[in-house]
């Protein structure tokens, strides 16, 4: 068990996720409880981004429902294509949105969330939750950070498929 977590004192984004796959590695692989995993995933990467939102949305008879979180409150069920969730779930792909005012249909559960990115968690071949994170600042994702939270995003399939 991890029982501390060593972020660098870094902006370089690359090498703060470089150095949370192992650790997420430890602190992760030897629970069997998929609502701890979640617990401990959304606060590692928020504590070591300070992102606006992070949590995940499980997949629940034909819906998603808020699950493990760190930030503002948050919508409790999100439909199969709707919002920047739904959509990733809908299409089994990870969606990142630059200004979340441009997506149609985007759900505005905090008025405060400018940018978004929705990574899907496939156990499978199907969806069974999604990972999102929310900036409050426009353009805060990128291709890196879809890489580095997709790895993310298939550790917990990993662990959570073993449930």
């Amino acid at each position: 068990m991890v029982e501390e977590l060593h972020i660098p004192k870094t902006d370089n984004r690359e090498e703060v996720y470089r150095s949370l796959i192992p650790q997420l590695e430890a602190l992760i692989g030897n629970e069997e409880d998929a609502i701890a995993i979640m617990s401990n995933v959304a606060a590692v990467l928020s504590k070591s981004f300070g992102f606006f939102w992070v949590g995940f949305y499980i997949v629940k008879n034909n819906e998603l429902v808020l699950g493990p979180f760190q930030g503002d409150l948050a919508c409790f069920r999100i439909q199969k294509g709707k919002g920047v969730c739904g959509t990733a779930w809908e299409t089994g792909e990870t969606v990142l949105v630059s200004d979340v005012s441009t997506f149609p249909g985007h759900i505005a559960c905090s008025s405060e969330s400018r940018s978004e990115i929705v990574v899907p968690i496939m156990i499978n071949g199907e969806v069974v939750a999604v990972l999102d994170v929310d900036s409050k600042t426009l353009n805060d994702f990128d291709e890196l950070d879809k890489k580095w939270l997709e790895r993310i995003a298939e550790l917990c399939a990993i662990y959570l498929d073993v449930q």
